[in-house]
């Protein structure tokens, strides 16, 4: 465990990262630190780094139960991961790891005066913004956690699907040796979302670089992305921000945190919000703003995740909460290979493939 965890500590804050730290922090760790330097209003947190995860699982010796197994026996692979997760996700941690994941929550939580804030745990695999982006079991993601003790066991969680039987079974058929393996956790206040949505600075029809492809739904995303609801639908011209199609869904279900003070609850979306845009023109303005600014730092189109906070004062209620690279139609534009996804009829779709959600009939999840 000491030689791991000389090459970087088991926690960061995300103001301590940046886009070059993708080996600690994973991709959307990097991005989150790197959207906090470029001057983007995003809520704070900190990242399991994948040091943590080294010096948490490589005790446990689980490769050598790996490589043993035949990707072309279902059963097999699928009694083996069963168990591989299970020793994961009860496996103590290093005293180190526990520690520094317990101060890291207890600071931003004295921080934010919530000693019991609620946060989202969600993976940051280190291979996740390439080509192969999205391959299923790497993209877990929990809502609403508070406490860390909480926190500690959703971490582990994410640790674990690396043993999903689809993870597993893409190492195998592909040869990646298990001594690769890397995973960085994000651990993020959660935003007590209003609204929120996706966003895509280009648009994942026809590819267009002059609109900007908003889709948008009350309450947290997690709607949209289980299928429970259709987002409202916005494109924008960036170059005279004039909305130039405008689809107000009717929006029946929402996803709103669970008044038990944890993880989210499915319910009814009142009568008199049903129909009505889940968000406003100035709020579609401003996050136009944002993406044209968030696409300019990094120089490519981009696909953004974002929320409007319930109770923050409008002009500084819109955070986004993850940012990265567009993939398929950049890898159009490239004609290195054909594109990993086609592109989707809504932007929500796309883009949440992308961030590892699981939109109905997503080839990737």
């Amino acid at each position: 465990m000491g030689t791991t965890m000389t090459a970087f500590p088991p926690v960061l804050r995300f103001a301590d990262v940046g886009r070059d730290d993708v080996p600690a922090a994973g991709g959307k760790g990097a991005s989150l630190g790197e959207l906090i330097r470029a001057g983007i209003r995003v809520p704070d947190g900190f990242v399991v780094t994948t040091a943590a995860f080294r010096a948490a699982v490589a005790a446990l010796d689980l490769g050598s139960r790996v490589t043993v197994l035949d990707p072309s026996d279902g059963d097999a692979v699928a009694a083996a991961c069963t168990e591989l997760r299970s020793i994961v996700e009860s496996a103590p941690l290093p005293a180190e790891v526990a520690e520094a994941v317990t101060v890291a929550y207890a600071r931003l939580a004295g921080e934010c005066g919530q000693p019991d804030l609620p946060v989202a745990v969600r993976s940051s695999a280190t291979s996740e913004d390439s080509a192969e982006a999205s391959f299923a079991g790497l993209q877990d993601t929990y809502l609403w956690v508070r406490g860390a003790d909480s926190v500690l066991t959703h971490v582990r969680r994410c640790w674990a699907s690396l043993y999903s039987v689809e993870s597993v079974t893409y190492r195998l058929r592909r040869g990646i040796p298990e001594t690769d393996l890397a995973m960085a956790v994000v651990v993020q206040q959660m935003v007590g979302s209003r609204s929120s949505g996706v966003m895509f600075t280009r648009s994942p029809l026809s590819g267009d670089r002059s609109v900007v492809a908003i889709d948008a739904s009350w309450g947290l995303g997690s709607a949209v992305v289980s299928g429970d609801v259709t987002p409202d639908s916005f494109v924008v011209s960036k170059v005279t921000g004039e909305i130039v199609r405008r689809t107000v869904a009717t929006k029946t279900r929402w996803h709103q945190p669970d008044p038990g003070g944890a993880g989210v609850v499915e319910s009814d979306v009142p009568a008199n919000l049903r129909d009505v845009p889940s968000i406003s023109d100035e709020e579609i303005a401003e996050l136009v703003a944002i993406a044209r600014q968030v696409e300019a730092h990094y120089g490519c189109p981009q696909d953004i995740e974002w929320a409007v906070s319930r109770t923050a004062s409008p002009g500084e209620n819109v955070f986004l909460l993850q940012s990265r690279p567009e993939t398929v139609w950049a890898g159009k534009d490239a004609a290195a290979k054909p594109a990993v996804a086609a592109p989707t009829a809504r932007a929500f779709d796309h883009v949440f493939n992308l961030l590892g959600g699981k939109p109905p009939s997503s080839p990737e999840s």
